[in-house]
């Protein structure tokens, strides 16, 4: 008798292993996409509140923040990003569990309208607390205002201050301020002032739709079919309003490599994101 109970013992133990290595054998097989790549690898967790603008303290938001990096850190995801002053606590977390999670944070944010020295100032800070990835916000203002020197002046240095310090750079054109005419005419000249000035280096250099800051908008699939249609080599992002798989699926469908949301977690988790965030 006792035999036999261990023997059943042992068959259940073997149930429930198999049971639970299919289990994840089934979400491996959910997390990536048609192509087989790893869905983590598109998903940049974003978190780029102030403690005023998510009504939370700055000691409270500080957690939050390190409750991010940590989740990207955990599930693998391909970068998180964050807002400058959080940086060097980025770096350290990473560096302490020896991942390979990327640092990304937003430069002139949310606006766009600094001037090239303060852009290129910031980002030169970002920097040596340790970034890999620099995300400016193009000045669309000045871009609709017809101001094309002066956004093109931005693109070069930014891009140039970057690159040199073997960085990844995206602009952020901030797709809900623009008509389909003008987020065509500066995807174009975002891609032509990139591509005569740092021949070769297109791949390291995206188009983002959004900051996900102008009056709650964020990307959508039309906005990155436009954005794919006139960026050449320059790969393309999209940030904000991507809630759940179906919407990250039918963002890299229109063409999108990189997503920015702050549902990476319920996205690779199979989950319904709500669209309060990000």
């Amino acid at each position: 008798m006792a035999l036999i109970i261990k023997f059943c013992i042992f068959v259940s133990e073997i149930m429930y292993n198999l049971k639970n290595q299919i289990k994840k054998m089934k979400h491996l097989m959910e997390i990536r996409d048609k192509d087989g790549k790893d869905i983590t690898q598109y998903l940049d967790s974003t978190y780029l509140k102030t403690g005023e603008q998510a009504d939370l303290s700055d000691e409270d938001n500080r957690n939050v923040v390190i409750k991010t990096i940590q989740e990207a850190i955990d599930n693998n995801f391909k970068l998180v990003m964050i807002r400058p002053e959080f940086v060097s606590t980025a770096r350290e977390m990473i560096d302490d569990a020896n991942s390979n999670v990327v640092i990304g944070t937003v430069i002139d944010f949310p606006g766009g309208g600094g001037s090239t020295l303060d852009k290129v100032s910031e980002a030169e800070d970002a920097i040596m607390n340790g970034v890999d990835e620099l995300d400016y916000v193009a000045d669309y203002r000045a871009f609709q205002r017809g101001y094309l020197e002066k956004v093109s002046e931005d693109i070069v240095a930014g891009t140039e201050v970057g690159l040199n310090n073997g960085k990844m750079v995206k602009w952020i054109i901030e797709t809900g301020a623009l008509s389909k005419e003008e987020i065509e005419g500066i995807t174009s000249l975002i891609s032509d002032r990139v591509m005569n000035n740092f021949p070769g280096k297109a791949k390291n250099v995206f188009v983002k739709t959004s900051t996900g800051f102008y009056k709650g908008t964020g990307a959508t699939v039309d906005d990155v079919t436009l954005m794919k249609s006139k960026s050449r080599d320059l790969p393309v992002k999209a940030s904000g309003g991507v809630y759940n798989r179906e919407d990250l699926d039918n963002m890299v469908k229109a063409g999108a490599t990189r997503i920015g949301t702050s549902r990476a977690y319920d996205i690779y988790k199979g989950k319904e994101g709500d669209t309060s965030g990000y």
